[in-house]
């Protein structure tokens, strides 16, 4: 028997962590799952923290154990405590797959939950906890039914899988990230050599770090129960030694030797005292998460040796087929250059080159650098204007990034590290250099989060060699729209018929990036709502090009003339559109609403800033590109810019000189951060709290419709209906009963306010002011429409509100006195929309008190400017100019231009 990490391993098969089957020889019956956990381990530091791993792996938590349960038919259990020879047997039970499992567990495990009850009396917690040195050991056994067998290819392929669908929390991104476009090729990372420097190994005063070392190790350990093979180089041997030397030194001088001058240690004593307390501290530290570790001392010589590089290769692959961690450190000690921690000669000059050079003899997906930073910053880490750059591009970031002092403590600092990490990238080895203070910064980088900097000979794919700024793309929108501007009427409708045209013929690759999207939303358990907002449905790219080629065949905006007036005899003044500059849009998590305000764009003639919600990441980006690419080569793709990081935003919104008005579509939380960080003018598009009044004169039968298309047609929209105010009147004859149990055979849910708690028995709405963007509304009786007009403008957000009633009067008192951006009678809330509008698309519904309030098309995108045309008039002190200030029509106007001069269709703004 042997005991490997958790699993069972006999002569005849070996059971598959990952649950996915394992592979017998035929004489099989049943395999064995054992785990044991001695109490050093537990109780280390006086730390619970392997208890409560354990109490996981009991309860059926942990993904790979949940897998186990998942796959096999019967689980039995046996649970034991003993201590020196002396066994407390627990009883065994059974449990049918999916059922609760109560364990009768040792009381060393507290009851967290019901799923995992404890009882024992043979053993104490207290007189156990008190007693830390004591040889206690207790240990789950899990007898699991054979599985069917599977190929190794089989296995492998389902191993990648469970990583990237049967995530761990601690161990998958953080609540709503998605995994970087750069770092996808984590998933299928299989060995990874993982190096820690010494300023992680040690503390600024030259002491071990033994918390963070045992973070560490505790990643590591992580790592091999997902699967992943881990070779790991340590720095910290010369540091360690030397500490222990001046200790010594201190300890064995008088004080008279102390206060003269101390020479300086040698480095190759001090590596050769500190290479066996190192190791000792990793085997022990190791040792207590029953991993096994074994260490290899090298010099760079050894690696011009090319049998000794294949024997290094044969105990490497040995020591990890028997889930043994290869522990690597340079061999200071005796390496045959004077001073090692110095000269940077050889096939290697210090660990982090070795790292490089064995996850290139070792063939390794990945080289992770530990170090005391976050990543490579374009200078010092503690300049404010250092930033952290997020993939390195040597052509780009070369001359570009300022190195600091060295390492404090090891020998090159971050020099070495990048130029170790440049080499094994330009070799094929993908590197990334983050900070080894964090408790999850492995498990982080292998999730593909973007964190740290990283190097790979594919940079280029994702690193611009000249990223364009938060200014030079609103500059460059703004030039694209003049030259858009400068386009006739024909050539700006033809620029829209040709994005309508592009976006039916690309529908397959739109729809299969916003699957990819989904399934990322799915993964990450996004909320019902946001996923319904984020899907674009069977359809809705044909709509959306229509609702283009509607837009494209409306009347020329830019340069309408509002106004013409004789201002005196031979000058005319006029009054005419046009685009407002550039226009920056936040957005939420619908691709289509990208389609929708690039197009307005288009015919607006405005440049144009997008930035999306996060989840909609790839739909957005294939419908960046479509959109642009199908713009007219004159005017350049750089009409539309797409911002992809937050980060950019404070950036551009300190650009009131260049981007003319801020359309934030969110909460109202968004839209006020948004106003308190920007000069530039902000149309805010706040929640949509919307508003049914059923009047005591209405046609129940008339509301029921109204309502149920105003909940129903589409949730999640801001348009639809989320409360329901109702007249006292319905509840005595008892039409409001007929509302209600429509909705709820709708599968609606209902939550009431004060009066319909009581009359209704609903459950108590948590706030009146709730968007729920779902199968869920608000009810509330009321005394009549003065009261419901008080209750929409105290609890409302002046976005769309609906009285119905068959009252004429009543409906005019309600139209005309409630505030809001669209006040409807007997019709539906989902009427208030652009394209039903007629507006041919919207950019948003404004529900700020401005130019623009309610659905915002074209127009609400245009300012006005004046042409005045005259022939050598003077003011010369307003002597000699009589002043007519004569309105003027068309045929007028175009009869006192001596000239005959037209309105243009737009000039540069």
């Amino acid at each position: 028997m042997m005991y490997s990490d958790g699993a069972y391993t006999c002569r005849q098969g070996k059971l598959d962590l990952l649950g996915f089957g394992f592979r017998p020889q035929k004489d099989i019956g049943i395999q064995v799952l054992v785990m044991r956990y001695p109490s050093s381990l537990v109780f280390h530091e006086r730390r619970l923290w392997k208890e409560e791993a354990l109490r996981r792996v009991a309860s059926g938590e942990t993904p790979r154990v949940r897998a186990l349960v998942k796959k096999t038919g019967i689980i039995r259990s046996d649970w034991s405590v003993r201590r020196e020879g002396q066994t407390s047997e627990c009883e065994e039970s059974e449990a049918e797959v999916g059922a609760v499992h109560h364990s009768p567990v040792t009381k060393l495990l507290p009851s967290y939950t019901n799923r995992c009850r404890v009882e024992a009396s043979t053993v104490h917690q207290s007189s156990f906890t008190t007693s830390l040195k004591s040889a206690w050991h207790f240990q789950l056994v899990l007898r699991l039914q054979p599985l069917h067998f599977e190929t190794d290819e089989v296995l492998n392929a389902k191993k990648v899988k469970l990583r990237s669908e049967l995530q761990d929390p601690g161990t998958v991104t953080s609540k709503g990230t998605t995994m970087d476009p750069s770092r996808e090729f984590m998933r299928d990372v299989k060995r990874v050599v993982v190096k820690v420097g010494t300023a992680v190994v040690t503390r600024p005063d030259g002491k071990l770090a033994l918390g963070r070392l045992g973070a560490v190790c505790e990643q590591v350990k992580e790592l091999l129960q997902e699967g992943i093979e881990v070779i790991f180089v340590t720095s910290g041997a010369v540091g360690v030694g030397r500490q222990k030397l001046r200790h010594q030194r201190m300890m064995n001088s008088s004080f008279v030797d102390l206060q003269r001058p101390q020479s300086d240690l040698d480095g190759k004593a001090c590596a050769a005292v500190g290479q066996s307390g190192l190791m000792a501290l990793y085997d022990h530290l190791f040792d207590l998460l029953d991993v096994a570790c074994a260490q290899l001392l090298v010099t760079d010589n050894d690696f011009k040796n090319p049998a000794f590089r294949e024997q290094l290769l044969d105990t490497c692959h040995t020591l990890i087929g028997l889930r043994v961690v290869p522990v690597f450190n340079e061999n200071d000690a005796i390496s045959t250059r004077k001073a090692p921690y110095k000269d940077s000669t050889g096939i290697f000059w210090d660990n982090d080159s070795l790292a490089a050079l064995l996850a290139l003899e070792l063939k390794a997906d990945l080289l992770i650098l530990l170090s005391d930073v976050e990543g490579l910053y374009t200078g010092p880490p503690s300049d404010p204007k250092s930033k952290l750059i997020h993939t390195y591009l040597k052509e780009k970031h070369d001359d570009m990034v300022t190195f600091g002092e060295k390492s404090r403590v090891g020998r090159g600092g971050m020099t070495a590290k990048v130029y170790a990490a440049w080499n094994a990238a330009s070799a094929g080895i993908p590197v990334v250099i983050t900070s080894g203070f964090g408790s999850k910064g492995l498990q982080r980088v292998l999730c593909g989060e973007k964190i740290g900097t990283l190097f790979h000979k594919d940079a280029n794919r994702w690193v611009a060699l000249k990223e364009t700024g938060a200014r030079e793309m609103a500059v460059a929108a703004r030039n694209a729209s003049r030259r858009l501007q400068a386009l006739s009427t024909a050539e700006r409708r033809q620029a829209l018929l040709d994005v309508a045209d592009a976006l039916e013929a690309n529908e397959a690759l739109i729809r299969a990036e916003n699957d990819a999207d989904l399934e990322i939303a799915h993964q990450a358990k996004t909320s019902p709502s946001l996923i319904g907002r984020l899907t674009i449905k069977q359809g809705k790219i044909t709509a959306l090009a229509n609702s283009i080629r509607v837009l494209a065949d409306m009347k020329e905006p830019v340069g309408k003339i509002l106004q013409r007036t004789e201002v005196a005899e031979g000058l005319v003044l006029e009054k005419t559109t046009c685009p407002l500059g550039v226009v920056l849009v936040i957005f939420e998590s619908r691709p289509d609403a990208l389609v929708q305000i690039a197009s307005l764009a288009i015919r607006s003639g405005n440049g144009l800033l997008l930035k999306g919600g996060k989840e909609a990441m790839r739909s957005n980006a294939i419908l960046h590109k479509v959109i642009t690419d199908a713009l007219p080569k004159s005017v350049g793709p750089a009409l539309i810019g797409l911002v992809t990081t937050r980060e950019e935003i404070p950036d551009l919104l300190k650009l009131d000189d260049t981007i003319d008005l801020v359309i934030p579509r969110g909460s109202n939380q968004l839209v006020s951060q948004i106003k308190e960080s920007t000069k530039i003018p902000v149309l805010g598009h706040a929640d949509g709290v919307c508003h049914i009044y059923v009047d005591k004169a209405a046609d129940v039968d008339k509301a029921q419709r109204i309502i149920m298309d105003s909940k129903l047609d589409y949730p999640a929209a801001c348009n639809a209906m989320e409360t329901l105010l109702v007249h006292e009147a319905l509840v005595e004859d008892g039409r409001l009963e007929k509302l209600v149990f429509a909705l709820q055979s709708a599968g609606v849910s209902l939550y009431g306010g004060p009066r319909a708690v009581e009359k209704l028995r609903l459950p108590k709405a948590a706030n009146f002011h709730t968007e729920y963007s779902a199968l869920a509304c608000t009810v509330e009786i009321v005394e009549d429409e003065n009261a419901a007009i008080d209750h929409i403008h105290e609890f409302g957000s002046a976005h769309t509100d609906c009285i119905v009633t068959e009252d004429n009067d009543i409906a005019e008192k309600f139209l005309q006195s409630v505030d809001s951006a669209a006040i409807f009678r007997n019709a539906s809330t989902r009427f208030c929309d652009g394209a039903r509008f007629g507006l041919g698309a919207e950019v948003g519904i404004s529900t700020s008190r401005i130019h623009a309030r309610g659905p915002v098309g074209v127009e609400g995108l245009l300012t006005t400017r004046w042409l005045l045309r005259g022939d050598g008039h003077l003011v010369s002190g307003d002597r000699g100019v009589v002043y007519t200030h004569r309105n003027l029509s068309n045929e007028e106007s175009f009869k006192s231009l001596a000239n005959g001069d037209a309105s243009c269709n737009g000039s540069a703004h």
